[in-house]
């Protein structure tokens, strides 16, 4: 099993309109075959305005898959699309990390 973690940095006081775009795709996620995610805020962090989404996978195959939007519907396409729209406007920059849960 694999932990995905997005990690976001986003422009000042941008954070609650990210958090609401992540909240709205795993709402979608589930429908569309796509693990459901852990949407966290900084309480202490590195720095201010940050957002993390979690995610577990059974492999780096599934989490591909759930990214290239494998087995979503067209509406279900468009409907993520419309919930990202915007959302590099929000953010200065981030990385990816992914764990093996070892137990």
């Amino acid at each position: 099993m694999l932990l995905v973690r997005e990690v976001m940095y986003c422009k000042p006081g941008k954070v609650r309109p990210l958090v609401e775009k992540f909240l709205a795709m795993n709402k979608l996620g589930p429908k569309a075959g796509m693990p459901q995610m852990r949407v966290m805020t900084d309480f202490c962090a590195e720095r201010y305005w940050t957002l993390v989404a979690e995610m577990e996978v059974a492999s780096v195959e599934e989490f591909e898959r759930a990214m290239s939007g494998a087995g979503q519907s067209k509406e279900d396409q468009k409907e993520f699309e419309t919930i990202m729209k915007g959302y590099h406007d929000l953010v200065e920059y981030g990385r990816r990390e992914i764990y093996k849960i070892e137990a």
